[in-house]
Protein backbone atom coordinates (compact mmCIF):
# COMPACT_ATOMS: atom_id res chain seq x y z
CA UNK A 1 0.00 0.00 0.00
CA UNK A 2 1.55 3.39 -1.32
CA UNK A 3 1.28 6.40 0.97
CA UNK A 4 -1.58 8.06 -0.93
CA UNK A 5 -3.57 5.18 -0.43
CA UNK A 6 -3.20 4.85 3.47
CA UNK A 7 -4.31 8.52 3.53
CA UNK A 8 -7.01 8.31 1.56
CA UNK A 9 -8.28 5.44 4.08
CA UNK A 10 -7.19 7.62 6.65
CA UNK A 11 -9.54 10.03 5.76
CA UNK A 12 -12.50 7.63 4.49
CA UNK A 13 -12.45 6.02 8.16
CA UNK A 14 -12.80 9.29 9.39
CA UNK A 15 -16.09 10.50 7.73
CA UNK A 16 -17.90 6.95 7.94
CA UNK A 17 -17.14 7.64 12.06
CA UNK A 18 -19.54 10.67 11.75
CA UNK A 19 -22.37 8.33 12.04
CA UNK A 20 -20.89 6.12 15.19
CA UNK A 21 -19.85 9.42 16.78
CA UNK A 22 -23.83 10.73 16.82
CA UNK A 23 -25.00 7.36 18.27
CA UNK A 24 -21.84 7.90 20.93
CA UNK A 25 -22.81 11.02 22.21
CA UNK A 26 -24.28 11.16 25.71
CA UNK A 27 -26.71 14.44 27.15
CA UNK A 28 -24.68 17.66 27.38
CA UNK A 29 -22.55 19.23 25.11
CA UNK A 30 -23.43 19.56 21.18
CA UNK A 31 -21.06 21.60 19.65
CA UNK A 32 -18.88 24.36 19.82
CA UNK A 33 -16.79 26.27 17.39
CA UNK A 34 -12.90 27.10 17.98
CA UNK A 35 -9.91 29.56 16.98
CA UNK A 36 -6.25 27.83 17.08
CA UNK A 37 -3.05 29.64 16.57
CA UNK A 38 0.06 27.18 16.46
CA UNK A 39 3.38 27.43 16.11
CA UNK A 40 6.70 24.76 15.59
CA UNK A 41 8.75 23.19 13.53
CA UNK A 42 8.56 21.63 9.90
CA UNK A 43 11.34 19.65 7.96
CA UNK A 44 11.44 18.10 4.10
CA UNK A 45 13.46 14.93 4.17
CA UNK A 46 16.02 14.73 1.40
CA UNK A 47 19.37 12.76 1.07
CA UNK A 48 20.87 16.10 2.48
CA UNK A 49 21.17 15.56 6.32
CA UNK A 50 18.00 15.98 8.12
CA UNK A 51 18.92 17.54 11.13
CA UNK A 52 20.02 20.70 9.14
CA UNK A 53 16.53 20.93 7.36
CA UNK A 54 14.31 22.11 10.32
CA UNK A 55 12.84 25.40 10.06
CA UNK A 56 9.89 27.38 12.21
CA UNK A 57 6.34 26.77 11.12
CA UNK A 58 3.35 28.66 12.01
CA UNK A 59 -0.56 28.35 11.64
CA UNK A 60 -3.82 29.39 12.32
CA UNK A 61 -7.24 27.50 11.84
CA UNK A 62 -10.87 28.35 12.69
CA UNK A 63 -13.30 25.25 13.36
CA UNK A 64 -16.18 23.47 14.58
CA UNK A 65 -16.66 20.79 16.68
CA UNK A 66 -20.31 19.87 14.81
CA UNK A 67 -20.46 16.34 17.73
CA UNK A 68 -18.09 15.88 20.50
CA UNK A 69 -16.33 13.22 18.32
CA UNK A 70 -16.42 14.92 14.95
CA UNK A 71 -15.10 18.18 13.87
CA UNK A 72 -13.54 20.30 10.89
CA UNK A 73 -11.37 23.16 9.85
CA UNK A 74 -9.79 25.85 7.33
CA UNK A 75 -6.05 25.30 8.51
CA UNK A 76 -3.39 28.09 7.05
CA UNK A 77 0.64 27.15 8.11
CA UNK A 78 3.37 28.20 6.75
CA UNK A 79 6.60 30.08 7.00
CA UNK A 80 9.80 28.70 5.66
CA UNK A 81 11.37 25.75 3.81
CA UNK A 82 14.96 24.18 3.29
CA UNK A 83 16.57 21.70 1.35
CA UNK A 84 20.21 21.02 0.37
CA UNK A 85 22.77 18.83 -1.55
CA UNK A 86 25.82 16.53 -0.89
CA UNK A 87 28.04 17.65 -3.57
CA UNK A 88 31.41 17.18 -3.90
CA UNK A 89 32.31 16.55 -0.34
CA UNK A 90 30.43 19.62 0.88
CA UNK A 91 27.06 20.74 1.94
CA UNK A 92 25.01 23.07 0.38
CA UNK A 93 21.82 24.39 1.23
CA UNK A 94 19.24 26.65 0.27
CA UNK A 95 15.78 28.18 1.36
CA UNK A 96 12.14 29.23 0.41
CA UNK A 97 8.93 30.51 1.80
CA UNK A 98 5.42 28.59 1.38
CA UNK A 99 1.87 29.01 2.79
CA UNK A 100 -0.53 25.85 2.92
CA UNK A 101 -4.02 26.11 3.16
CA UNK A 102 -5.89 22.74 4.04
CA UNK A 103 -9.72 21.69 4.70
CA UNK A 104 -9.32 19.09 7.61
CA UNK A 105 -11.46 16.20 9.33
CA UNK A 106 -10.94 16.09 13.26
CA UNK A 107 -12.16 12.77 14.74
CA UNK A 108 -11.99 12.71 18.82
CA UNK A 109 -10.82 8.91 19.59
CA UNK A 110 -12.22 9.81 23.57
CA UNK A 111 -15.62 11.25 22.29
CA UNK A 112 -16.10 8.77 20.00
CA UNK A 113 -16.37 5.55 22.70
CA UNK A 114 -17.05 7.07 25.93
CA UNK A 115 -19.74 9.96 27.20
CA UNK A 116 -17.14 11.48 29.71
CA UNK A 117 -15.02 14.21 29.21
CA UNK A 118 -11.51 13.85 29.31
CA UNK A 119 -8.54 15.92 30.48
CA UNK A 120 -6.57 15.02 27.39
CA UNK A 121 -8.66 13.96 24.19
CA UNK A 122 -6.20 11.66 21.64
CA UNK A 123 -7.55 13.01 17.62
CA UNK A 124 -6.81 12.11 14.32
CA UNK A 125 -6.76 14.28 11.84
CA UNK A 126 -6.67 14.14 7.60
CA UNK A 127 -7.28 16.75 5.11
CA UNK A 128 -6.03 17.79 1.48
CA UNK A 129 -5.31 21.55 0.17
CA UNK A 130 -3.26 23.43 -1.99
CA UNK A 131 0.28 24.89 -1.43
CA UNK A 132 1.95 27.80 -2.34
CA UNK A 133 5.41 28.49 -2.61
CA UNK A 134 7.81 30.93 -3.79
CA UNK A 135 11.44 33.16 -3.17
CA UNK A 136 13.06 30.17 -4.77
CA UNK A 137 16.08 32.06 -5.87
CA UNK A 138 18.74 30.12 -3.59
CA UNK A 139 18.00 27.02 -5.56
CA UNK A 140 17.50 28.96 -9.29
CA UNK A 141 21.05 30.17 -8.22
CA UNK A 142 22.87 26.87 -7.33
CA UNK A 143 21.19 25.03 -10.07
CA UNK A 144 22.64 27.49 -12.76
CA UNK A 145 25.98 27.67 -11.05
CA UNK A 146 26.26 23.56 -11.21
CA UNK A 147 25.34 22.21 -13.90
CA UNK A 148 26.34 18.67 -12.55
CA UNK A 149 23.64 18.58 -10.01
CA UNK A 150 21.15 17.76 -12.17
CA UNK A 151 18.44 20.23 -11.01
CA UNK A 152 15.40 19.73 -13.80
CA UNK A 153 12.83 20.61 -11.16
CA UNK A 154 14.49 24.04 -9.53
CA UNK A 155 11.73 26.47 -10.07
CA UNK A 156 11.39 30.17 -9.79
CA UNK A 157 8.55 32.93 -9.50
CA UNK A 158 5.69 30.68 -8.04
CA UNK A 159 5.04 26.95 -7.56
CA UNK A 160 1.36 25.24 -6.81
CA UNK A 161 1.11 22.74 -5.55
CA UNK A 162 -1.53 19.71 -3.94
CA UNK A 163 -1.20 18.72 -0.23
CA UNK A 164 -2.67 15.86 1.35
CA UNK A 165 -2.49 15.28 5.43
CA UNK A 166 -2.36 12.68 8.16
CA UNK A 167 -2.04 13.39 11.54
CA UNK A 168 -2.13 12.87 15.43
CA UNK A 169 -3.13 15.64 18.11
CA UNK A 170 -3.25 15.68 21.84
CA UNK A 171 -5.65 18.15 23.28
CA UNK A 172 -7.22 19.46 26.23
CA UNK A 173 -10.58 18.88 27.72
CA UNK A 174 -13.11 20.14 24.98
CA UNK A 175 -15.22 21.58 27.91
CA UNK A 176 -12.45 23.82 29.06
CA UNK A 177 -12.70 27.70 26.68
CA UNK A 178 -8.50 27.68 26.74
CA UNK A 179 -6.66 25.05 25.96
CA UNK A 180 -3.76 23.77 24.51
CA UNK A 181 -2.45 21.02 21.68
CA UNK A 182 0.39 18.94 20.22
CA UNK A 183 0.23 18.33 16.54
CA UNK A 184 2.05 16.07 14.50
CA UNK A 185 1.53 15.74 10.33
CA UNK A 186 2.28 14.79 7.50
CA UNK A 187 1.96 16.08 4.43
CA UNK A 188 2.09 14.66 0.86
CA UNK A 189 3.26 17.72 -2.39
CA UNK A 190 4.28 17.70 -5.55
CA UNK A 191 7.73 16.24 -5.79
CA UNK A 192 8.98 19.90 -7.40
CA UNK A 193 8.43 21.68 -3.90
CA UNK A 194 12.09 20.86 -2.90
CA UNK A 195 13.45 21.27 -6.45
CA UNK A 196 14.47 17.97 -6.50
CA UNK A 197 14.04 15.37 -8.53
CA UNK A 198 13.15 11.91 -7.50
CA UNK A 199 10.13 10.36 -9.21
CA UNK A 200 7.63 10.50 -6.04
CA UNK A 201 5.87 13.38 -4.16
CA UNK A 202 7.58 15.28 -1.64
CA UNK A 203 6.90 15.35 2.62
CA UNK A 204 6.73 17.64 4.88
CA UNK A 205 6.97 16.52 8.88
CA UNK A 206 5.11 18.89 11.42
CA UNK A 207 5.33 19.25 15.02
CA UNK A 208 3.47 22.21 16.43
CA UNK A 209 1.74 23.54 19.89
CA UNK A 210 -1.02 25.24 20.07
CA UNK A 211 -3.47 27.20 22.26
CA UNK A 212 -6.87 27.19 21.27
CA UNK A 213 -9.80 29.44 22.34
CA UNK A 214 -13.51 27.86 22.30
CA UNK A 215 -16.53 29.59 21.79
CA UNK A 216 -20.52 28.93 20.97
CA UNK A 217 -21.04 25.51 23.14
CA UNK A 218 -24.52 23.90 22.86
CA UNK A 219 -25.86 21.69 24.88
CA UNK A 220 -28.80 19.25 24.83
CA UNK A 221 -31.50 19.19 28.02
CA UNK A 222 -31.79 15.96 29.54
CA UNK A 223 -34.98 14.42 29.25
CA UNK A 224 -36.90 13.75 32.21
CA UNK A 225 -39.26 10.83 32.53
CA UNK A 226 -42.58 11.61 32.70
CA UNK A 227 -44.66 11.44 35.38
CA UNK A 228 -47.55 8.26 36.00
CA UNK A 229 -50.84 9.04 35.50
CA UNK A 230 -52.58 9.35 38.53
CA UNK A 231 -54.64 6.17 39.30
CA UNK A 232 -58.32 6.73 38.53
CA UNK A 233 -60.55 7.60 41.73
CA UNK A 234 -62.93 4.22 43.11
CA UNK A 235 -66.48 5.20 42.52
CA UNK A 236 -68.22 6.57 45.16
CA UNK A 237 -70.89 4.69 47.06
CA UNK A 238 -74.45 5.12 47.60
CA UNK A 239 -75.05 7.62 50.41
CA UNK A 240 -77.06 6.09 53.24
CA UNK A 241 -78.95 8.35 55.73
CA UNK A 242 -77.10 9.14 59.25
CA UNK A 243 -77.79 11.03 61.68
CA UNK A 244 -75.44 14.13 61.86
CA UNK A 245 -72.59 13.66 63.86
CA UNK A 246 -71.90 16.23 66.79
CA UNK A 247 -69.38 19.07 65.57
CA UNK A 248 -65.64 18.16 66.07
CA UNK A 249 -62.64 20.37 66.65
CA UNK A 250 -60.82 20.96 63.15
CA UNK A 251 -57.22 20.34 63.34
CA UNK A 252 -54.95 23.14 62.74
CA UNK A 253 -53.61 23.37 59.24
CA UNK A 254 -50.23 21.81 57.98
CA UNK A 255 -47.96 24.37 56.87
CA UNK A 256 -47.53 24.71 53.54
CA UNK A 257 -43.88 23.12 52.38
CA UNK A 258 -41.45 23.48 49.81
CA UNK A 259 -38.56 21.66 47.47
CA UNK A 260 -37.30 23.05 44.40
CA UNK A 261 -34.29 21.29 42.62
CA UNK A 262 -31.63 23.82 40.51
CA UNK A 263 -29.09 21.75 38.29
CA UNK A 264 -25.97 23.27 36.72
CA UNK A 265 -22.95 22.33 34.00
CA UNK A 266 -19.78 21.55 34.55
CA UNK A 267 -18.11 24.13 37.01
CA UNK A 268 -21.39 26.81 37.18
CA UNK A 269 -22.82 27.79 39.66
CA UNK A 270 -24.99 31.13 38.54
CA UNK A 271 -28.81 30.43 38.89
CA UNK A 272 -29.99 33.09 36.72
CA UNK A 273 -31.47 30.27 34.20
CA UNK A 274 -33.43 28.99 36.38
CA UNK A 275 -36.11 32.22 37.10
CA UNK A 276 -38.77 29.74 37.13
CA UNK A 277 -37.41 28.13 40.54
CA UNK A 278 -35.86 31.25 41.78
CA UNK A 279 -39.89 32.70 41.52
CA UNK A 280 -41.69 29.81 42.86
CA UNK A 281 -39.22 30.23 46.15
CA UNK A 282 -39.62 34.12 46.43
CA UNK A 283 -43.78 33.20 46.18
CA UNK A 284 -43.38 30.92 48.38
CA UNK A 285 -41.82 32.98 51.09
CA UNK A 286 -44.50 36.06 50.70
CA UNK A 287 -47.21 33.86 51.24
CA UNK A 288 -45.64 32.65 54.14
CA UNK A 289 -43.84 35.45 56.10
CA UNK A 290 -42.58 33.12 59.08
CA UNK A 291 -41.22 30.65 57.54
CA UNK A 292 -37.46 30.22 56.59
CA UNK A 293 -36.11 28.44 54.12
CA UNK A 294 -32.44 26.01 53.30
CA UNK A 295 -30.61 25.99 49.94
CA UNK A 296 -27.73 23.14 50.11
CA UNK A 297 -25.46 23.12 47.38
CA UNK A 298 -23.81 19.87 46.12
CA UNK A 299 -21.16 18.81 43.52
CA UNK A 300 -20.78 15.74 41.77
CA UNK A 301 -18.44 13.01 42.52
CA UNK A 302 -16.74 12.42 39.38
CA UNK A 303 -15.74 15.76 38.58
CA UNK A 304 -12.64 17.46 40.45
CA UNK A 305 -11.72 16.75 44.29
CA UNK A 306 -13.05 17.11 47.54
CA UNK A 307 -12.01 20.52 48.48
CA UNK A 308 -13.05 22.10 44.56
CA UNK A 309 -16.29 20.41 44.93
CA UNK A 310 -16.94 21.79 48.79
CA UNK A 311 -16.37 25.03 47.13
CA UNK A 312 -18.57 25.55 44.28
CA UNK A 313 -21.19 23.33 46.25
CA UNK A 314 -21.30 26.62 48.74
CA UNK A 315 -20.52 29.02 45.49
CA UNK A 316 -23.87 27.64 44.32
CA UNK A 317 -26.15 28.01 47.59
CA UNK A 318 -24.54 31.73 47.90
CA UNK A 319 -25.53 32.47 44.43
CA UNK A 320 -28.53 31.78 45.04
CA UNK A 321 -29.28 32.92 48.15
CA UNK A 322 -27.54 36.41 46.45
CA UNK A 323 -29.82 36.27 43.33
CA UNK A 324 -33.14 35.51 45.70
CA UNK A 325 -32.26 38.99 47.70
CA UNK A 326 -30.97 40.98 45.14
CA UNK A 327 -33.50 40.43 42.26
CA UNK A 328 -36.76 39.23 44.49
CA UNK A 329 -36.85 41.44 47.40
CA UNK A 330 -36.36 38.12 49.78
CA UNK A 331 -35.51 38.48 53.69
CA UNK A 332 -31.89 36.71 53.62
CA UNK A 333 -32.16 36.40 57.41
CA UNK A 334 -34.83 34.01 56.48
CA UNK A 335 -32.50 32.16 53.80
CA UNK A 336 -30.19 29.88 55.53
CA UNK A 337 -27.28 28.23 53.33
CA UNK A 338 -25.08 25.33 53.14
CA UNK A 339 -22.58 22.92 51.44
CA UNK A 340 -22.33 18.90 50.96
CA UNK A 341 -19.55 19.19 48.13
CA UNK A 342 -19.56 15.56 46.81
CA UNK A 343 -19.80 14.25 50.37
CA UNK A 344 -23.64 13.69 50.24
CA UNK A 345 -25.19 12.59 46.32
CA UNK A 346 -28.82 13.01 46.44
CA UNK A 347 -28.94 10.93 42.94
CA UNK A 348 -27.86 8.10 41.22
CA UNK A 349 -27.02 9.89 37.78
CA UNK A 350 -23.82 11.64 38.85
CA UNK A 351 -24.56 14.46 36.53
CA UNK A 352 -27.69 15.85 38.30
CA UNK A 353 -25.48 16.06 41.65
CA UNK A 354 -24.18 19.51 40.16
CA UNK A 355 -26.90 21.05 42.13
CA UNK A 356 -29.06 23.01 44.43
CA UNK A 357 -31.97 21.56 46.42
CA UNK A 358 -34.12 24.72 48.46
CA UNK A 359 -36.82 23.19 51.23
CA UNK A 360 -38.92 24.89 53.90
CA UNK A 361 -39.83 25.39 56.26
CA UNK A 362 -37.25 24.59 58.43
CA UNK A 363 -35.98 25.61 62.08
Amino acid sequence: MNNKTFIALALGLAFSSAAMAQESEGDGLKSYNFVEAQGGMQFTPTDAKNSKLITPVGALSFGRFFTPAVGARIHVNGWQAKSGYEFQGASTYYKWNYITTDIDVLLNLNRLFSKKNHPVNVMLLGGVGLNTAWGNDEACKLAAANPDLNMPFAWDDTRLSHNIRAGVRLETDVTKPVGVSLEVTANSLDDRFNSKYSNRDDWMITAMLGVSVRFGHKYKAKPQPAPEPAPAPAPAPEPKPEPKPEPKPQPEPKPETLKQEVFFQIRESDPKHAANELRQVADYMKRNPEAKIRITGYADKNTGNARVNMEYSQKRADEFKAELVKSYGADAARILTEAKGDTVQPFSDNDRNRCVIIVGPVK
